[in-house]
């Protein structure tokens, strides 16, 4: 006979939860605001997340900002200096593109 649980788990083991992908749901709306302007700027944009990045970065500060993620370096999150500088070359200043 198995020691294993029902379809084979192993049973009294506590699940691990995964150290990236999930945090607290904004139930408040605090980061409503830059979730709808990356939204916005994904669908105006077809789809094209390189071009909707800045609000990307905006919107995971604000969730740092208020508690809704861990804080961690930008760096971390895929926006390290190189984004910087990509970002200034590009012609966005400020999380708004130049035309």
């Amino acid at each position: 006979m198995s020691a294993g649980g029902a379809f084979g788990g192993n049973r009294g083991l506590r699940p691990v939860p995964p150290e990236k992908g999930v945090f607290p749901l904004d139930h408040m709306h605090l980061c409503d605001l830059e979730k709808k302007e990356y939204l916005n700027c994904l669908k105006s944009s077809g789809h094209k997340s390189d071009n909707c990045r800045h609000l990307s970065k905006k919107y995971l500060e604000c969730r740092m900002e208020k508690n809704l993620m861990a804080k961690q370096d930008m760096s971390e999150l895929g926006f390290g200096k190189n984004y910087d500088a990509e970002a200034s070359s590009d012609g966005m200043t400020n999380g708004t593109i130049e035309k």
